[in-house]
């Protein structure tokens, strides 16, 4: 891949100047922040870290405002390239099969639109783990699964060497443990079941950072937090950095809220500690660091897990953006996302669109996979964009449906929804919290997307693979 240069591209290369002109730029580089690294070319093989929080809205972060603390991720996205609209699935499987596959979930059955314990993709499918496994690649996997809860479903029979932490699509953060029911014993490591005690936040970071320092380069190391999904709940530790902060006169609304802030800010903590150990070891420089949501945050208040933590009243804030997870508005899809690569990547705030499924063909391309066949990628290499090689991104739409039959399509400034058999049409760009909806006055347009909606959903598979009739979902 070419190399990248900052600055002026068509100005003098650095190894033409005078001889005083290195001097001094060596010496200002010297007691510069060590923020950027000039290299001619990207490593041929970076490592590659892909943090995913669970429910946590675009209103709880504090580079969106929001009321937790998240200083590290702060600091990675005023040092990095904020992705301002990346946009994901209504919930957990569905997000995390596009990421995994490059594919939109529909493509596998209905099992992959929704939350499911179901498996999620067929046996064989080459996803992200084996991809990076084929060049050579170490592949981890500390946290949630979410795309199949059977130990024969699980994360090494899709790429991975190693895999740790639960199967199915959440667990109470103290017992482990997912709702009762065939699913309820889900933590596990590489797809064995096991009993272990403490915080799964926790737990998962500290597998995570263990990896890190193994430093068996080239790695994928992929971290699905558990954090903030119901049941939400933080150890002491980070609950006391709230003392004295009112959030509501309610007080099960204020040990609600309490609870998410301080299970936001443990999360925060945990990517710190992720970033210090790849810097403590060396390998911050060849190290790409990726982080979304996989949807936006939860208004859910009950709590049907198996263990002792309250229900949730006050939850995640999805502000200003509308609705939250399982609907197909903007506060469900559009996600706190960023990239951090100081060597490579220029901080900026990236405003191009960009969706789940684009993360492996944008890998693949890094990485230098050459499919040996069509895998039918619904997602584009979004490497030119991020690196500044090119600012123009290809006319392309991002298709979002659930199995309920509500769909949204995004095509530049404009977003159809179609749901409970009616069109509603809105312009992102004037209008992010979709408070206008303009299908009546443009009926043209509506028409258009509606046909490029249609042709996305005759590409989904309506069906329930055979081999998983009968199964207990849930």
């Amino acid at each position: 891949m070419a190399g990248l240069r900052f600055g002026n591209s068509k100005g003098p290369n650095l190894m033409q100047r005078k001889p005083k002109r290195i001097l001094l730029l060596a010496a200002l580089l010297a007691s510069a922040p060590a923020v950027y690294w000039y290299h001619t070319r990207i490593p041929a093989k970076p490592n590659i870290l892909f943090i995913v929080g669970d429910d946590l809205g675009w209103g709880d972060v504090g580079w969106h405002h929001g009321l937790a603390k998240t200083p590290h991720m702060d600091k990675l996205v005023s040092e990095g390239l904020e992705l301002d609209e990346h946009y994901v699935y209504p919930s957990c499987t569905p997000t995390r099969t596009a990421l995994m596959s490059g594919r939109y979930p529909g493509r596998f059955g209905v099992q992959a639109l929704e939350p499911s314990n179901l498996r999620a993709m067929p046996a064989g499918t080459i996803t992200l783990a084996s991809m990076l496994k084929s060049l050579g690649y170490n592949t981890y996997l500390s946290g949630k699964w979410g795309m199949g809860s059977r130990p024969e479903w699980g994360p090494g029979q899709y790429g991975f060497d190693h895999s740790y932490g639960t199967l199915a699509p959440a667990a109470d953060p103290w017992t482990h443990m997912y709702r009762p029911g065939p699913y309820q014993n889900t933590w596990h490591r590489d797809d064995a079941v096991i009993r272990e005690e403490g915080n799964a936040t926790e737990l998962v970071a500290a597998e995570a950072i263990s990896r890190i320092r193994e430093k068996r380069e080239p790695w994928f190391l992929y971290v699905p937090f558990h954090a903030v999904h119901t049941p939400v709940d933080a150890p002491a530790e980070y609950k006391k950095l709230y003392d004295g902060v009112v959030f509501d006169e309610d007080p099960a609304k204020q040990d609600s809220r309490l609870r998410l802030v301080a299970e936001v800010t443990q999360l925060d903590t945990k990517i710190g500690q992720l970033v210090a150990a790849l810097d403590a070891t060396g390998q911050r420089r060849d190290t790409i660091i990726i982080f979304t949501s996989d949807n936006g945050g939860s208004t859910e208040a009950d709590n049907p897990y198996t263990g002792t933590v309250p229900s949730s009243p006050l939850n995640s804030s999805n502000d200003p953006l509308r609705g939250g997870k399982q609907s197909v508005y903007d506060g469900a899809i559009r996600m706190d996302a960023f990239v951090n690569w100081p060597a490579y990547l220029k901080p900026a705030k990236y405003t191009h669109l960009i969706d789940a499924v684009d993360w492996m063909p944008t890998l693949a391309a890094l990485a230098g996979y050459k499919p040996p066949a069509d895998l039918q990628w619904d997602g584009y290499n979004q490497w030119p964009l991020l690196s500044g090689q090119i600012d123009k991104e290809p006319d392309r739409d991002i298709y979002v449906a659930r199995a309920d039959h509500q769909y949204a399509l995004r095509y530049g400034d404009w977003k159809l929804i179609r749901q409970k058999g009616r069109a509603e049409l809105y312009n992102m760009k004037n209008d992010p919290s979709e408070t206008a909806d303009l299908a009546n006055e443009e009926k043209a347009r509506v028409a258009e997307l509606q046909t490029m909606l249609d042709r996305q959903i005759a590409r989904d598979d309506p069906h329930l693979p055979k081999d998983l009739e009968g199964i207990p979902p849930n």
